[in-house]
């Protein structure tokens, strides 16, 4: 009865409204490259290809920005090849149309600054164990893992492998992440098929069994090998740079659960992943659960996942591919139920594979997004478990409004160890102090310049009071810095219009203080001309003098 009611609440669950969105939430997507899946259609094999690729790149974060998306898992290690310059690997396919072939430029720098402008973060996102079928392989040549790594190797049902029962795989792994983290200014190390094999019943490492089993049954062996690899990755990221996330993306299943079954398709039998163990053991931040099930195996496995995850975050990812006609054709009410269900039980926010087709809006998806789940931004939550102290507040505001610009200038906030402030978020409100705990005020996520200039495309977009915050490496946010106060005497005027003493004028002007329309001392009745919003009201004496009186929310 329990499985019964839960899945008949998640549904009759609509997207949640407005007031029912959490200033943190995590909205991810997936970037696949590996065969140019969502990236890249271009090739950079010339300067211009180069230039169309990038563009290419730019297009779709633009996207995903427009949507209010704060995070990008660029799939950076395909099958044992990668997208930047490494002394591991070579160069992917994707990226030129060659494998091994020099793009001409660092694809991995350029799109973690791109992310950075745009207020999103970056996670690398590291295929672990499987390092090409026989064509992939061969393509590689010399620099292919199994020629230069023979012995960290296996075959198996056309596949290559790295072995995770060989100790020296984690040498091998924890070399790359070290190049990826030492080097690049990610936000995070996302690890994707850091697991066994599908059916690996006959998987060939009996003689690492032997060797290292130790008394354990093979089951428990290999389960232990690829937390034992989890734990080692974790530990060489947080050794050299501890604010960056390290997450994966297991088995949408973990196990069986009281409420249903798994069917036999689980992380902990089936593939050896042990998750909701990592997060107990505080060697994962956050996990990215492969959740591409609809209805009795989504909403339970939700749920205990959820409550199995011991104070790190739980991000189910959405297998949205499935809506497409040529998948299984899902319904775009599947997915809306799927957000709301998380939304509702307090998970940490949804993840999305793959971008192209949520940017391809199948069945309507990303106008669904924009338009009733994401209308506001919203930021990844502080990483308090590594450090919850938050920098000091940015100092000396500045702030000028002319017409419908608005500037605003601060500076940064003094630091001892000049780690405290990593970059700024931008508020504004109608009301003061504004409130920088309600996500309508968020204007902009992420800014790592100490200026800012908003020009909206509307009038009633144009917001009277602003603020800034500090954000550190670890997602702490300082206390706000007002930016503009208001005018001595300013009032809100409630309802409709005040009394105008006789012979004045009253003068309406939009919240920039532009002139809309000026009324006599007879008027009783607002404007119908002029829409619902905030606007800025004065008083025009026959003498000349102009008094502000106040402003109104009509």
């Amino acid at each position: 009865m329990r499985v019964f009611i839960t899945i008949l609440i998640a549904g009759l669950l609509t997207c949640l409204p407005l007031s029912s969105q959490s200033k943190y939430e995590i909205r991810a997507a997936w970037l696949t490259t590996i065969g140019a899946l969502d990236f890249p259609m271009q090739k950079a094999n010339s300067p211009q290809g180069v230039i169309r690729q990038k563009r290419e790149l730019c297009r779709i974060l633009d996207k995903l920005k427009d949507a209010r998306f704060n995070t990008v898992l660029l799939q950076t290690r395909l099958r044992g090849d990668v997208i930047y310059p490494s002394v591991f690997e070579g160069f992917a396919e994707s990226l030129t149309g060659f494998t091994g072939r020099n793009p001409g430029y660092d694809l991995l720098k350029f799109a973690i600054a791109e992310c950075h402008k745009r207020g999103m973060e970056l996670h690398a996102w590291i295929v672990a164990i499987p390092i090409g079928n026989e064509r992939q392989v061969k393509l590689q040549g010399k620099n292919a893992v199994t020629k230069k790594h023979p012995e960290l190797c296996k075959k198996y049902k056309g596949i290559w492998y790295l072995d995770p029962g060989n100790p020296k795989t984690d040498d091998y792994l924890a070399g790359i992440v070290r190049e990826i983290v030492s080097s690049y200014d990610i936000d995070g190390i996302h690890l994707d098929y850091i697991r066994y094999p599908e059916h690996p019943e006959t998987f060939p490492d009996r003689a690492l069994f032997r060797k290292y089993g130790k008394g354990k049954t093979v089951d428990q062996w290999r389960r232990d090998n690829i937390t034992r690899i989890v734990r080692r990755l974790y530990d060489e990221t947080k050794k050299l740079k501890p604010w960056i996330k390290v997450s994966s993306s297991p088995v949408g299943k973990y196990n069986d659960t009281p409420r249903y079954s798994s069917k036999g398709w689980n992380a902990f039998h089936t593939v050896y992943q042990d998750a909701c163990q990592w997060m107990k053991e505080g060697i994962q931040d956050l996990i990215f659960p492969m959740m591409y099930f609809q209805r009795n195996s989504f909403y339970p496995f939700a749920l205990d996942w959820n409550e199995h995850k011991s104070g790190r975050w739980v991000v189910p990812g959405l297998g949205i591919y499935f809506m497409h006609p040529d998948e299984q054709d899902w319904t775009l009410d599947e997915i809306c139920r799927q957000i709301s269900f998380t939304r509702e039980n307090g998970m940490d926010g949804q993840a999305y594979f793959r971008t192209r087709f949520l940017l391809d809006n199948t069945k309507g998806l990303l106008d669904e997004l924009k338009e009733q789940v994401y209308l506001h931004p919203a930021v990844v939550p502080p990483m308090t478990w590594e450090d919850s102290i938050p920098p000091s507040s940015p100092a000396c505001p500045s702030f000028t409004a002319e017409g419908n610009v608005t500037r605003i200038e601060w500076k940064a906030p003094e630091s001892k160890d000049n780690r405290d402030t990593c970059y700024y978020r931008i508020y504004a409100s109608n009301s003061y102090p504004v409130d920088t705990d309600n996500i309508r005020n968020l204007q902009e996520a992420r800014t790592d310049s100490t200026c800012y200039t908003f020009m909206p495309r509307m009038p009633w977009q144009q917001q009277l009071y602003w603020a800034v915050t500090a954000v550190d490496r670890f997602g702490n946010e300082s206390l706000p810095l007002a930016l503009n106060t208001p005018p001595k005497g300013t009032d809100i005027v409630e309802g409709g219009l005040p009394d105008i003493p006789q012979g004045c004028i009253l003068i309406i002007s939009d919240a920039a203080g532009q002139e809309l329309v000026r009324m006599p001392s007879s008027a009783r009745v607002w404007p119908k001309k002029l829409r619902d919003g905030l606007f800025r009201l004065s008083l025009l004496h026959p003498d000349g003098q102009v008094e502000t009186i106040g402003i109104t929310l009509r």
